[in-house]
C-alpha cells in the first residue's frame, strides 16, 4: 500500500510579500483613523451608529425567533472560543507535519489579536448600546468588537494556511466563501442583538485583517531571507 506524501507548502513570492505588507499598511492607517474618530465621538459616525443600531434593535424586539437564531450563531457557531478552537486544530495539524515555526507563528498571531482587542477596549472605553428592553447582554467595553476581530483573524489565518499548502482551487473557494460568511455573519449578529455599534464591528474587521496581513508579510519575508 502506498501513501501519498504531504504536499509541501508553496514558497512565497517576493511580490506576494510586498502586497501583504502594503495591504497591512493601508489597513493600519484605516484602523488608526477609525480609532481617532471613535475617541473624539465624530458626529457623523456616532449618528450613523445610533441610526443603524436603533433600527436593528426594534427589529430584534419584534422578531424573537430570529433573535434566538442570532444568539445561537453568536454564542456558539461564531463565538471567539469556537474560532480559537479552529486555530488550535490548525496548530496541531502543523505540528504533526513538523512545521514548528509556522505553528508557533499562527498561535502567536491569534494570541496577539486577543491582546490587541482587549487592550483597545480598555484604552478607548467605548460604551455599548443601552436599552430598556435588551435582547442580549455583553461584558467589557465595545470597541473593537472581539467577535468580529477574532473571526477575521481566524478565518484569514486559515485561508492563508490553505493557500500555502496548495489545496485544490475548488476547495479553497468553498472555504473562502465559508470564511466570508462567518466574518460578515458574526458582525451582523452583534449588531442585530444590540451589543455593538457598527463602528465597533468595522474596527474589529479592519484590525483583524491588518494584523494577519502584517503577520503574513513578516513570515513570508523571513522565509524568503532564509532561502537566499
Amino acid at each position: 500500500m502506498h501513501f501519498q506524501r504531504p504536499v509541501p507548502p508553496t514558497p512565497p513570492m517576493p511580490s506576494s510579500v510586498a502586497v501583504a505588507a502594503r495591504t497591512g499598511a493601508v489597513l493600519a492607517v484605516a484602523s488608526v483613523v477609525l480609532v481617532i474618530l471613535v475617541v473624539v465621538s465624530w458626529s457623523p459616525l456616532t449618528s450613523f451608529d445610533r441610526t443603524v443600531t436603533d433600527g436593528l434593535h426594534r427589529w430584534a424586539v419584534t422578531e424573537p425567533g430570529l433573535t434566538h437564531v442570532n444568539r445561537v450563531l453568536t454564542d456558539w457557531v461564531w463565538d471567539p472560543w469556537t474560532m480559537r478552537a479552529l486555530v488550535a486544530v490548525a496548530v496541531v495539524w502543523l505540528c504533526l507535519r513538523r512545521e514548528w515555526l509556522l505553528a508557533l507563528w499562527v498561535a502567536v498571531t491569534s494570541a496577539v489579536g486577543t491582546y490587541v482587542q482587549q487592550g483597545l477596549k480598555s484604552a478607548v472605553g467605548q460604551e455599548r448600546p443601552q436599552w430598556s428592553d435588551p435582547v442580549d447582554t455583553a461584558n467589557y467595553a465595545a470597541f473593537p468588537s472581539g467577535h468580529a476581530m477574532t473571526a477575521m483573524v481566524t478565518c484569514a489565518l486559515l485561508l492563508w494556511l490553505l493557500k500555502r499548502h496548495a489545496v485544490a482551487a475548488g476547495l479553497w473557494r468553498w472555504c473562502a466563501a465559508a470564511a466570508a460568511a462567518s466574518v460578515v455573519g458574526v458582525g451582523l449578529t452583534r449588531l442585530y442583538l444590540g451589543v455593538h455599534w457598527p463602528s465597533d464591528v468595522l474596527g474589529g474587521w479592519l484590525m483583524g485583517a491588518c494584523l494577519v496581513a502584517l503577520s503574513v508579510a513578516a513570515y513570508d519575508r523571513m522565509v524568503l531571507s532564509r532561502e537566499r
